[in-house]
This record gives C-alpha cells, sequence and structure tokens, in this order.
C-alpha cells in the first residue's frame, strides 16, 4: 500500500484558512495555528450574531412601536391587544416603519385600535 503524501492538500487546506483570516491583526493573519483559531471562532461568532440581530432588531421595533402609541395615548400592548381585536393584521417590522416615517397613518391605526379597546 502506497503512503498517502499530502503536500498538495495540506497547502490547500492551509491557504483556504489564511485566506478567511484576511484583515484580522497581528500573527492571525499570518500563522496557520492562529489563524486556524481565529476563523473557527469566527465563525461561530457569525452564526450566533446572525440570530442575535433578529432579536435586536425586533427589541428596536417594539420600542419604537411603544414610543409612538404612547403619543397617542396606549402602551404598546394595549395597542397589540387593540389591533388583535380590530383584525388588523399588521407585523412589527411595518408598525415600526410607520411609526417613524408616517406618524399620521399610525395615528390612525391607533385610533382604530383605541376604539376595539373602548367596545
Amino acid at each position: 500500500m502506497p503512503r498517502v503524501k499530502r503536500a498538495v492538500h495540506a497547502k490547500k487546506k492551509r491557504r483556504k484558512v489564511l485566506k478567511l483570516a484576511k484583515g484580522y491583526y497581528g500573527a492571525k493573519s499570518r500563522t496557520y495555528r492562529a489563524a486556524k483559531e481565529q476563523v473557527t471562532h469566527s465563525l461561530v461568532y457569525s452564526y450566533r450574531d446572525r440570530k442575535a440581530r433578529k432579536r435586536n432588531f425586533r427589541k428596536l421595533w417594539i420600542i419604537r412601536i411603544n414610543a409612538a402609541a404612547r403619543e397617542n395615548g396606549l402602551s404598546y400592548s394595549k395597542l397589540v391587544n387593540g389591533l388583535k381585536l380590530a383584525d388588523i393584521d399588521i407585523n412589527r417590522k411595518m408598525l415600526s416603519d410607520m411609526a417613524v416615517s408616517d406618524p399620521e397613518s399610525f395615528a390612525k391605526v391607533a385610533s382604530l385600535a383605541k376604539e376595539k379597546l373602548g367596545a
């Protein structure tokens, strides 16, 4: 059984890792051992933070909606409950955008929600 010579494949593997490590500080972009460790961590961080980004945006939308709702005499939870009772199906991203860019239409939606809560 002939032995396996790893030169080509090993070099290709190292080159791939070093290419991913471009732009890192110090030895992390130059030496294979440091680069490999940092690339592994970086991939873990990027996976984790893709999930975290979704949470952060949802938080931001809720904060914006709450602020706009309070200007219209409602709290966030009452606004959402009123919208549910009024069968207005609009997601938080759109509500937040409406609150920031078009306060008049948000006020109309809030008044509809307030009507349903009063009834």
